[in-house]
């Protein structure tokens, strides 16, 4: 009976001992050399850092536009199958999805000019859609002679944009800065921002010719895409 007293103090030595033994291995102590238990219940793959996805900007620009500039991306048709974008602003202005693009010159009217004005920078005018195979031309006609200063003109093609051009479309595409309106043909594609009153040829124009050699779909070239930061203008500029 005298020994139940010692025993019960080394039962409890060796309790407290495997204890710390078992938690030190479980929670991967210092030396240990067994994996923490964290560990058991994940699968390896899960233990190594996803990669941060890269920041995207307003329409998907891969950086942010300067102060006082308007971010844009738009996207030509694709053949005869799929429409035409025109992002401004992170705002889709004209697309399938829209439901206001069509064959030929798909046209957006945007309020570029710095406040005050009779608008608000930045805002959407009109978006029409010009069909320029069996449409009247006089209908873009009228929709692009009357433009006020600092208007800025987004155009892009689908399926076929120049068929029906004459020479008083392309001279007004000109004035607004382009410098491949002269040449546009059947079936190019072509996208494009200009503006009115401007003084030089935009910087904002991409065009490939229909060419059964080069065209990436049959009798269609490639869909184009354009991206950038456009400078608002003041009421004085």
């Amino acid at each position: 009976m005298r020994l139940a007293g010692p025993l019960r103090i080394v039962a409890l030595v060796v309790t407290v001992g495997l204890t710390w033994i078992v938690v030190s291995i479980l929670l991967g102590g210092p030396g240990s050399g067994f994996p923490r238990i964290q560990q058991l219940f994940t699968s390896p793959g899960s233990s190594v850092t996803a990669e941060p996805r890269a920041r995207k900007y307003k329409c998907g620009l891969p950086q942010p536009c300067p102060e006082e500039h308007l971010a844009f991306r738009m996207v030509s048709g694709a053949a005869n199958v799929i429409g035409p974008k025109i992002c401004l602003e992170d705002k889709m202005l004209m697309s399938g999805v829209k439901d206001n693009v069509g064959r030929g010159l798909n046209i957006a009217l945007v309020n570029g000019s710095l406040p005050p004005d009779t608008g608000v920078s930045g805002e959407l005018i009109e978006a029409r859609a010009f069909d320029m195979w069996a449409g009247d031309v006089n209908d873009l006609l009228k929709f692009i002679r009357p433009l006020h200063e600092g208007t800025l003109v987004f155009v892009a093609s689908y399926d076929d944009p120049a068929t029906k051009m004459n020479e008083e479309t392309r001279k007004l595409f000109g004035e607004l800065g382009s410098r491949n309106a002269k040449e546009l043909a059947f079936r190019d594609s072509w996208v494009f921002v200009g503006a009115k009153g401007v003084q030089n040829k935009s910087p904002f124009e991409q065009h490939v010719k229909n060419s059964k050699h080069t065209n990436k779909y049959e009798g269609w070239p490639e869909a184009l895409e354009m991206e950038g930061c456009i400078p608002r203008r003041s009421p004085a500029s």
